[in-house]
């Protein structure tokens, strides 16, 4: 997400539980799950935590299942979860995370389970209890009006686009998923994704990943259905309705290294069009500074209606009608979301704390951007973004900046200075090696600001922390190295 805090708007083909659990068995295990043997620890203190009462430790996901029908006539939406999930600890409780919507039904192992709903969880028990370590499959039914979750941002989630095709759009970022499926909402538990979406004839329905059967249903509805292999947060898994022109071109095609579709109303197609043309050339150059791309598939999605930013929902980033002009006028944040692919969805966070990781990372692919097409040099923009940064209050840690100020803008701009700090004192060819090779480390996993610092000083060799530390813990900014 680019400045602007919250996302929201202004004012049948599932895999077999074999085949998820096998391709799950190959996902990368998150920087917290390494040391423990492929389980994710919780924190010695839960309440140190940003959003505590978000997300359970008492399992992992392994892969979600999701069988969705939406009425977009009435906004009524009935849902069927199959979730794929290994527990952490001997349980007769597993706690999910879902609100406003109701649940009718659930089995544990196809055991029934008593479901008791209350501040936003659904808390499932059976009569035996699960032991650690074990693999086991929850199958949840349930139904209601989705609505944006009430956050400390604002209204999040599933939302109307308001516009005349009854479209809907997902932007979960941080504490929206439970808006529209039962989860583990926790940013550090990753999965694999399933998504059928069922619509009425003529309007289109998408998702992460890619899209594996489009089947009419005798009923005149429509089912589309797309596989995201992941691993990918609940906060990033979206789900868009409406009516859509869509543009597809296959790997090579343009130059894109993966496959790329867009899709966008088609009253906008000539400005989305123009203005999404270069991702192509994006996707090669930041490949080329970053490592290869981390996922199967890349696109963006226009909805009709007015957002107060976009969003970097893993491999199809949302745009609003605001951010296409037809002059490339919001270019940089087409490149602020599609870095956040390798950096905030590849390598995640184990919790909010650490969000400069996200942010000031996808910022500086702005001025790295601007620096491709020799518009303006990095360097030129870090300076003028320290003296506006200079000008602003010195009361944010960005390294911790507290629940409420994940989203300062200050995070992002003083996230990218200290980058180019970085690169100021290790050099361009050292640098590079840096960010590339953090990625590659954790590619599909979560790691914290600690794991960063430990990284680049074992790269280059180097001490860094009395370097790094000050733009991150110090509230007083920093100056650029000589």
């Amino acid at each position: 997400m680019r400045n602007g805090g919250r996302a929201s708007l202004r004012d049948r083909f599932p895999c077999s539980r074999r085949a998820l659990l096998t391709a799950a068995a190959a996902l990368p295990l998150t920087a917290t799950a390494a040391s423990t043997g492929g389980r994710t620890a919780a924190p010695e203190d839960d309440t140190a935590r940003y959003f505590p009462r978000h997300g359970s430790y008492g399992h992992r996901t392994v892969a979600y299942d999701l069988r969705l029908s939406y009425d977009p006539d009435t906004a009524w939406l009935d849902g069927h979860a199959t979730i794929h999930a290994v527990t952490n600890r001997c349980t007769r409780r597993v706690e999910l995370d879902l609100a406003r919507l109701t649940v009718q039904s659930a089995e544990i192992d196809g055991a029934p389970a008593a479901v008791r709903q209350r501040d936003g969880k659904a808390v499932l028990t059976v009569e035996r209890a699960l032991a650690e370590e074990q693999p086991f499959t929850v199958d949840i039914r349930y139904s209601g009006s989705p609505r944006p979750v009430r956050t400390p941002f604002g209204a999040i989630g599933w939302d109307r686009t308001g516009d005349d095709y009854d479209g809907t759009v997902v932007a979960s970022q941080p504490l929206g998923a439970p808006s529209w499926f039962p989860c583990n909402d926790r940013p550090d538990d990753k999965a694999a994704y399933t998504v059928t979406v069922v619509v009425p004839d003529g309007h289109h329905a998408l998702a992460n990943g890619t899209l594996h059967e489009r089947r009419a249903l005798d009923d005149g509805s429509v089912a589309w259905t797309y596989h995201h292999p992941g691993p990918m947060a609940s906060y990033l898994a979206a789900v868009y309705t409406g009516r859509f022109a869509h543009e597809t071109h296959h790997a090579d095609d343009n130059g894109s290294p993966v496959p790329l579709r867009n899709a966008y109303p088609a009253h906008l197609a000539d400005r989305a069009r123009h203005d999404l043309a270069r991702q192509p050339e994006m996707l090669r150059h930041f490949a080329a500074l970053f490592g290869p791309y981390p996922f199967e598939t890349y696109g963006a999605v226009v909805v009709d209606a007015e957002l107060a930013a976009p969003v970097e929902n893993q491999t199809l980033s949302v745009f609003g009608r605001n951010h296409m002009d037809g002059r490339r006028g919001s270019e940089t944040l087409v490149a602020h979301e599609l870095a956040h692919q390798w950096y905030g969805n590849s390598v995640g966070l184990t919790d909010w704390q650490h969000i400069w990781l996200n942010e000031g990372f996808a910022t500086y692919a702005e001025w790295l951007w601007s620096e491709h097409l020799g518009e303006y040099d990095a360097h030129d923009l870090a300076g003028q973004a320290w003296r506006e940064l200079s000008r602003k209050r010195q009361n944010l840690r960005i390294g911790d900046p507290g629940r409420s100020r994940i989203f300062d803008d200050r995070i992002y701009v003083r996230g990218a200075c200290t980058l180019h700090a970085l690169r100021l004192a290790l050099g361009d060819e050292h640098f590079f090696t840096v960010l590339r090779t953090w990625h590659d480390a954790h590619r599909g996993g979560s790691a914290d600001t600690e794991a960063f610092v430990g990284h680049a000083e074992r790269v280059t060799g180097r001490p860094l922390t009395t370097l790094i530390r000050p733009w991150l813990f110090d509230r007083t900014l920093p100056r650029f190295p000589v």
